[in-house]
């Protein structure tokens, strides 16, 4: 145990473990791409941390703000502290509500109450019961005894009492409960306590003194049930406050422990927030964070633990307290010497609150304080709200006077794919390194990013999530080895001719460029990586890649041709590389040093740089989106829907899609529009020869016509199947599916079915039966066309 080292050797070995960990999570950090200013990197018990938080809390004590008093905290029996907030772990279980029967001192009767704990009736020194419930008005001023001890219990009324809870008359135990202790505070009551830190019953429970909890438990039953004030018992599914640490039932405990006074400071942190000038994301925290702070308890500094920041407090043999950074020679108050230390240490939330600033210099005024503070935004969890985010924003309005952050991000928290919480202790949580090793940190963060809204409250791990982003990982790559592999060294200036596709993929890009930037802005993080996933994987690689090939491998095509596609190519890749680099920084990194080292001047010039180009890609600026191109954007559309529509003709006719088959597309006054497309829609959709005509005077015969708007693709019908064969295939299949019709038909014309069958079924036998017609009658079109 800690007392077998002592309290020196155990702060080593604590220092040990601390070096260890703290290199474990450095190495998690790289890992995953954090692109932290290593040089600052700072920890609460720095030599220069620990005088800031000194210095503070002399401070707040000399104001008057921190005392030591009496109050009901948290307290672990094991770890033998006060237990701050965030190390409470709340556990749902069902245990017995016991009934109590209390006898009234006139004789006139009883009260029953109900609880849980029926050990701690040693500490009662009241019953309390709604003010505006009916049933016991004429009990309140009254007095019952407590069973087994004697002791005499005021009724009193009290708004706290929940008139449905149990019978709704509750007993009160101010020392071991906190809204009992509340109650205590506005009636004026004793506050004996009944069970000490060790878990044991004091002196106050008579003759059940020197036994545990659970002891007390068992012997209060047995002598309940057999004086006969054990009413009855019941199922009851509460909340349990445990340890986090040791998984120990936690006892509410009245203790003298050092308090912060936070009145004074509320006020101002509840200002900012409803004036605006700290906003939450989601919006929806404020709330949260609103009803907290306006209902704001002291806050119990004092822990019983050996690490952490000693109170800078010291006794005299008087016992006068001095707040000093170190022991002072004698106590100011009496002059007498000083004797001792105070052993506590201070809640490691105390000097977490200070970290806006004293991170920074504070309480001297530096240079990276007067630059970084207030920062831009702060990103967290919704668990530390209370804890960390609140407390930040009122030290920060107390010492600098002006908030540390104007907005709080509160993203989601990620669960497992079962929807439990990730824990250690559970074994439901997940290694970092490992999922890095697994499926590379690009994937991992952009899967954790985009798995769901920046703005919802949970998100699922899903694993699958993690290789459909390894795979487009690679799909970036691989976009990047072809698009470099297209560029020219040294490749002379030529006048810019961008095709349809060429003003088309740079239209979408500025079109991305806009909502990405418009959703970060506002701090919707998960729908920007969607966007540029569906934009890089559907947009460039599938339809813009390919159409630039074209030009790459068509001995027809320009020169100028193939150096506009070659520009476009690498200046799309290489704003994509910026807009992606905060989901993906690894992979974005190596291909933009690659880009930097190639690209010629019109390429250059269409992604924005003048001059050199930055060495990293993480300093370099994010992009402007510029301006759509709305024309381009119509004439590619109908370039897609037509290679689309081709395309699935040969699917619905098993026609090999690599397979070249002859065409004549009819555009009308399309022609001109299509005029600088045709080849794009020649190789791609895979047709050669392709006619193209603005009018034509008869329709082909025997030939699969596909309307894409205004224009008409002709595909002849022996160019997709053998026609014989096909005949006798569509007549088969017509033929079952107009015998399914039918007697589908006859079923729904029987009166008794559609009376009796619930209407869901009926319904879906008429939206059966309307698909086998619509396919019957596609089937015989496909059959005239056939045997024209």
């Amino acid at each position: 145990t800690r007392h077998d080292l002592g309290r020196e050797q155990f702060q080593e070995r604590v220092w040990q473990w601390k070096d260890h960990y703290a290199d474990s999570i450095r190495d998690q950090f790289r890992a995953l791409g954090c692109s932290f200013d290593w040089t600052r990197e700072r920890f609460t018990m720095d030599a220069g941390y620990v005088d800031a938080v000194l210095e503070f809390f002399i401070r707040l004590f000399d104001e008057g703000k921190i005392y030591r008093g009496w109050r009901v905290i948290n307290w672990c029996p094991r770890c033998q502290s006060a237990i701050s907030d965030i190390e409470v772990e709340n556990i749902e279980r069902q245990d017995p509500l016991y009934y109590l029967r209390y006898p009234l001192q006139d004789g006139s009767g009883d009260i029953v109450v109900a609880t849980v704990r029926p050990e701690t009736i040693l500490g009662d020194v009241a019953v309390a019961v709604n003010p505006n419930d009916d049933r016991y008005t004429r009990y309140v001023g009254k007095v019952a005894i407590l069973p087994l001890i004697g002791r005499e219990l005021r009724i009193v009324a009290d708004d706290m009492v929940d008139k449905e809870f149990g019978t709704g008359a509750v007993k009160i135990t101010p020392a071991h409960d906190f809204a009992d202790f509340e109650v205590a505070e506005r009636h004026n009551l004793d506050r004996p306590i009944a069970l000490s830190p060790d878990g044991r019953v004091t002196s106050v429970g008579g003759p059940y003194r020197g036994q545990t909890v659970l002891e007390a438990r068992e012997s209060v039953l047995h002598d309940l049930q057999a004086g006969g004030y054990l009413v009855k018992t019941e199922n009851h599914q509460h909340v349990v406050p445990t340890c986090e640490r040791c998984h120990t039932v936690l006892e509410p405990l009245l203790s003298e422990q050092w308090f912060m006074d936070m009145s004074d400071l509320a006020g101002p942190a509840i200002d900012v927030v409803k004036n605006g000038s700290v906003r939450f994301v989601p919006e929806r925290w404020s709330k949260v964070y609103l009803d907290w702070m306006e209902n704001i308890r002291p806050w119990t500094l004092s822990r019983q633990l050996w690490w952490g920041h000693r109170i800078p407090i010291y006794y005299c043999e008087n016992g006068h307290a001095t707040a000093a950074k170190s022991a002072p020679q004698a106590c100011r108050i009496c002059g007498s010497p000083i004797v001792r230390q105070d052993e506590d240490v201070l809640d490691t939330w105390f000097s977490s609150a200070l970290w806006p600033f004293a991170t920074l210099g504070l309480p001297e005024r530096t240079d990276d304080l007067e630059r970084f503070y207030p920062t831009s935004f702060m990103n967290t969890s919704s668990q530390i709200l209370y804890l960390w985010i609140a407390r930040m924003i009122m030290t920060g309005l107390k010492f600098m006077h002006d908030v540390p952050f104007p907005v709080v991000l509160i993203n989601p928290t990620i669960q497992t794919a079962e929807g439990r919480r990730m824990s250690k202790s559970l074994g439901t949580g997940a290694d970092p390194l490992l999922l890095v090793e697994q499926f590379g940190a690009d994937a991992l963060r952009f899967g954790l990013i985009t798995a769901g809204s920046t703005h919802q409250q949970d998100i699922r791990f899903l694993p699958e999530r993690f290789e459909e982003m390894r795979n487009f990982t690679n799909k970036l790559w691989n976009v990047a080895r072809a698009v470099l592999r297209y560029q020219e060294v040294n490749e002379p200036k030529q006048e810019l001719r961008l095709s349809t596709a060429d003003r088309w993929i740079l239209s979408r890009l500025a079109v991305t460029t806009d909502r990405v930037t418009s959703d970060m802005e506002r701090f919707e993080l998960s729908a920007p990586g969607n966007r540029l996933y569906e934009f890089v994987w559907s947009e460039f690689a599938d339809w813009y890649l390919e159409a630039a090939k074209v030009r790459f491998f068509d001995t027809s095509s320009s020169s100028a041709g193939s150096y506009a596609s070659r520009a476009v190519l690498w200046s799309v890749l290489e704003r994509v590389c910026r807009l992606l680099h905060p989901y993906m920084p690894f992979v974005t990194e190596e291909i933009w040093q690659h880009l930097r080292t190639t690209g010629s001047d019109a390429a250059r010039k269409l992604s924005g740089w003048d001059g050199p180009m930055p060495e990293s890609v993480m300093v370099a600026p994010w992009p402007d989106a510029g301006e759509p191109d709305v024309e381009a954007e119509r004439e590619m559309q109908l370039v897609m829907d037509i290679i689309r529509a081709t395309r699935t003709a040969r699917s619905e006719y098993g026609k090999a899609p690599g397979a070249w088959i002859s065409a004549s597309i009819v555009a009308g006054p399309q022609r001109s529009l299509l005029r600088g497309s045709f080849d794009v829609i020649s190789n791609l959709a895979r047709l050669r020869p392709l006619a193209v005509y603005e009018v034509i005077e008869e329709k082909p015969k025997q030939a699969v016509s596909l309307l894409v708007g205004d224009v008409t693709v002709y595909i002849p019908l022996q160019e997709l199947t053998d026609l014989d064969a096909e005949r006798k295939r569509i007549e088969k299949e017509l033929q079952g599916t107009e015998k399914a019709l039918e007697s589908l038909k006859a079923k729904l014309l029987n009166a008794s079915f559609v009376a009796k069958a619930p209407d869901a079924v009926v319904e879906r036998e008429r939206a059966r039966a309307a698909e086998l017609a619509e396919r019957a009658r596609r089937l015989q079109e496909r059959l005239e066309l056939l045997s024209e």
